[in-house]
């Protein structure tokens, strides 16, 4: 009912940035919340931010915070994650998910129904 896909991935060194995106389709009115999530091979999916229907609320993990920013644009029913500042343990596959909730405190992946496919963000050093 909610279709989410990401784009924006790909290599980039150390110190540089990167802009991902993520547009939903589908029955997109009963997004509340939206979030970024990272997983790594053998890791378990990771939080990196999140944001609420009007963007007045962002939560970010700790080791994204002051480097990472979370947008929205809900007239185009896209999500962004502007990464600046990109460290080799950022490298992952980054997912875009959305919420029925309008909690982005929980940094937590149950309250998420819908996921995309994933973005891969390799940073090299």
């Amino acid at each position: 009912q909610v279709q989410l896909v990401e784009s924006g991935g790909g290599v980039v060194q150390a110190g540089g940035s990167l802009r991902l995106s993520c547009v939903a389709s589908g029955r997109t009115s009963s997004i509340l919340a939206l979030g970024w999530f990272r997983q790594t091979p053998g890791k378990e999916r990771e939080f990196v931010a999140a944001i609420s229907r009007g963007g007045t609320t962002t939560n970010y993990a700790d080791s994204v915070k002051g480097r990472f920013t979370i947008s929205r644009d809900n007239a185009k029913n896209t999500l962004y994650l502007q990464m600046n500042s990109l460290k080799s343990e950022d490298t992952a596959l980054y997912y875009c998910a959305a919420s029925p909730l309008n909690r982005v405190g929980r940094k937590s992946a149950d309250d998420f129904d819908s996921w995309g496919q994933g973005t891969q963000v390799t940073v090299s050093s």
